[in-house]
């Protein structure tokens, strides 16, 4: 079995000058539970290369972040990431898309991911994302047309924690809100920043970066224990 995980090229905000990009636990507590299944991963990002690093999320007293920010491979892989024409869609049984502001610029849009997402769903794949990385799923359309995410059960980053990080004015939309203008049944947890996810059949979804661990163990317990 292989993984293939989907992480942001934008680091820039429109007027803030701090940087976004990945939020760095978001890939990490992820890649670690399936790690340990010794699953093989291959990250993917819109262009390819470099996947920058939201500097709020380099919090290296996460002790997971730690150990795979300071592993030379791991590194290397964030430094050198795949582009989707690279991707095979038939060589993975699972795709998962990370979050960080600067997925709201790159993922939405991207035919080639969106098309790497429906081939891997078509074929009884997982689908997975957590946080603003759900934004990746907006606008994937299956074979007949219809889009993944119609009358879904599904969570991402609410209005609420959008409004509490005090990014509002910097984004381009309310994920939450454009969920559910495509025909979601949007969900979210009753406290903002707690761990909370949602399913529906092959599709996991997490709201928040404290979300995707427990994505990676859900996704995980679907493939193997049932």
């Amino acid at each position: 079995m292989k993984a293939l995980i989907v992480c942001t090229n934008h680091s820039t905000y429109p007027s803030k000058s701090g940087k976004t990009g990945l939020w760095l636990s978001e890939l990490t507590h992820f890649y670690d539970e399936l790690a340990r299944r010794g699953i093989h991963m291959d990250l993917v990002s819109p262009k390819g290369g470099v996947i920058p690093i939201d500097e709020r999320s380099l919090d290296l007293k996460d002790e997971t972040n730690r150990k795979y920010y300071d592993d030379t491979d791991f590194r290397q892989k964030l430094e050198n990431s795949l582009k989707p024409s690279d991707i095979q869609p038939s060589d993975y049984r699972l795709i998962y898309f990370t979050g960080g502001h600067g997925t709201m610029w790159d993922f939405p849009d991207n035919t080639e991911l969106q098309a790497i997402t429906r081939s891997i769903y078509e074929s009884y794949g997982m689908v997975s994302a957590v946080c603003h990385g759900v934004c990746g799923l907006l606008n994937v359309t299956l074979s007949d047309g219809t889009l993944l995410i119609k009358d879904k059960y599904l969570t991402g980053f609410s209005n609420v924690e959008e409004k509490l990080a005090s990014f509002v004015a910097e984004v381009p939309f309310y994920l939450e809100d454009k969920l559910t203008e495509s025909g979601a049944h949007y969900t979210k947890g009753m406290i903002p920043f707690v761990q909370f996810i949602e399913v529906d059949e092959r599709l996991v979804t997490g709201q928040n970066p404290n979300s995707a661990r427990k994505v990676a163990r859900k996704v995980l317990e679907e493939m193997y224990e049932k």
